[in-house]
């Protein structure tokens, strides 16, 4: 898979969809201050790795993926609820990876100064992300 970008999607996004992300962004990232409220920051921020936009990317993706087949005279929602999946894979592991940065500074940042904690946590989550990456292109070659 090669990664690239693809400026055409914003032409094709419709600006509710935008919205959509935008509100829940929002809401989950007010559901991550109510738990750091009653739970305290060390609890709460673990929540802020969760992707925000998930929700809405998600059913936006298969919406697109199936109306592209429908478009093209296929009646099928497999493909679009496949991409959904895969996005969900991908915002997982990322998530995995951004909470073990959060850990990361959590556990350096009393024994370290704040670079030196922040760059140990970055590396901490490019290697995390770059082993998952490389581990699903071995297991899921295309």
């Amino acid at each position: 898979m090669t990664i690239k970008f693809d400026f055409s999607a914003l032409r094709r996004t419709r600006w509710y969809e935008y919205a959509l992300r935008f509100f829940f962004g929002g809401a989950v990232t007010v559901v991550a201050g109510m738990i750091a409220k009653r739970y305290g920051p060390v609890f709460g921020g673990l929540f802020l790795a969760f992707p925000a936009i998930f929700p809405a990317s998600a059913t936006l993706m298969e919406k697109h993926e199936t109306e592209k087949k429908r478009r093209a005279g296929i009646i099928d929602n497999t493909r679009g609820r496949k991409a959904a999946a895969l996005d969900a894979r991908g915002a997982t592991l990322g998530s995995v990876a951004l909470g073990c940065f959060g850990l990361a500074v959590w556990w350096l940042l009393p024994r370290c100064n704040v670079g030196l904690s922040l760059l140990a946590a970055l590396a901490t989550w490019l290697a995390l992300s770059l082993s998952f990456w490389r581990v699903g292109r071995i297991r899921y070659p295309k």
